[in-house]
């Protein structure tokens, strides 16, 4: 299945128990569509035009009741997922753009911005809990290791950072990489780390050793690795620039074969549904796709069963670019530490 945004999305995700994805747009936009598992066409049930400048992270929160966003424009917005109505707006909570947003906890998320801060949000106490200025360049993705209570980070400048929740500072950072990490995962049972690089180059690092990568994959070079997923604790789905969607075996390393692809469009990331039946993938192109996870594992291709298009209104420039296709343009803010301005009451009404 596919939908036409009409517009380049930013990032996409599933509603935890329901047949619902949401993607954040360039123009701050948030859209949220229903799907089915038959051949019918999403729907779409929400349209919030959510920030001043573009959306560039979706994540649902509150057992899929809200939807926080983020922006360039340093805030992060709590919207209600039935009404779309806005819950509460934190205008200040980065002193820079909002990159990235996940989920920790029941009660806790994490964001970065393109300063190289990370911040993690109590939503019990109703306030920033951890603020770890960390990175040189942007934040461009997280994990979270929920046994140990660690919150990984990859960077533009080319390093993985491991923050340590419990004792509330930096535990270990990387030694610098030649290029740009732009994706992260935990595979075998948190034993390795998995970077995805500007170059292609997958590099493997051991968990507790985190100072220099124990191995690195080249197969998917030249290609950057921007999105990758955990399949099981051997394989990852990777997107890539090219627009190809590979299932990527790890130790041994190899890519087992291309399952999807938005012909030559850059993937800009990737989700799984509730179910993980669906794999969501968004790119260039425009297209957030929908693709069945077991038609995908079947054979070496993919054909898609039905396309839907909806919501294509528009044919204007993409004005708006990630950190990594804009170094230099960063918007310098003076909020660092816990200068939370109004987020005393942040997540009140969650």
């Amino acid at each position: 299945m596919e939908i036409n945004l009409g517009k380049l999305a930013f990032d996409i995700d599933f509603h935890p128990s329901e047949n619902l994805v949401a993607a954040g747009l360039i123009n701050g936009d948030l859209h949220l569509y229903r799907y089915s598992s038959d051949s019918q066409p999403p729907q779409r049930l929400l349209e919030v035009h959510a920030h001043s400048e573009s959306c560039r992270a979706v994540r649902f929160i509150n057992d899929g009741r809200a939807i926080l966003t983020g922006s360039p424009d340093c805030s992060i917005l709590a919207s209600d997922v039935e009404t779309g109505s806005t819950i509460v707006r934190l205008d200040n909570a980065h002193g820079d753009a909002v990159n990235r947003l996940i989920n920790l906890t029941e009660s806790t998320i994490a964001s970065g911005d393109d300063a190289g801060c990370i911040k993690v949000w109590d939503t019990r106490q109703r306030s920033c809990s951890n603020t770890f200025d960390v990175h040189e360049d942007y934040v461009s993705d997280m994990t979270f290791a929920s046994d140990a209570m660690k919150l990984l980070g990859t960077s533009g400048d080319g390093t993985l950072s491991v923050c340590n929740l419990r004792a509330n500072k930096v535990q270990t950072q990387s030694e610098f990489s030649e290029d740009e990490l732009l994706s992260v995962v935990l595979m075998k049972n948190g034993r390795k780390v998995v970077c995805g690089s500007q170059t292609g180059t997958l590099l493997l690092y051991s968990w507790g050793c985190f100072k220099d990568c124990s191995d690195r994959f080249v197969d998917l070079s030249p290609n950057s690795v921007d999105a990758m997923l955990k399949l099981d604790e051997d394989r990852i789905i990777t997107g890539s620039e090219n627009g190809l969607i590979n299932l990527v075996g790890i130790l041994p390393n190899r890519v087992i074969q291309p399952i999807a692809e938005h012909s030559e469009y850059p993937v800009e990331r990737l989700a799984f549904s509730h179910d993980r039946k669906i794999l969501g993938s968004i790119a260039h192109d425009h297209l957030l796709k929908l693709w069945d996870m077991d038609d995908l594992l079947q054979g070496p291709g993919s054909t898609q069963k039905n396309e839907a298009g909806v919501d294509s209104d528009s044919d204007e420039m993409d004005l708006d670019v990630h950190p990594r296709s804009n170094k230099g343009t960063k918007r310098k803010g003076s909020n660092n530490g816990h200068a939370l301005s109004s987020s005393n009451n942040f997540f009140a009404d969650l």
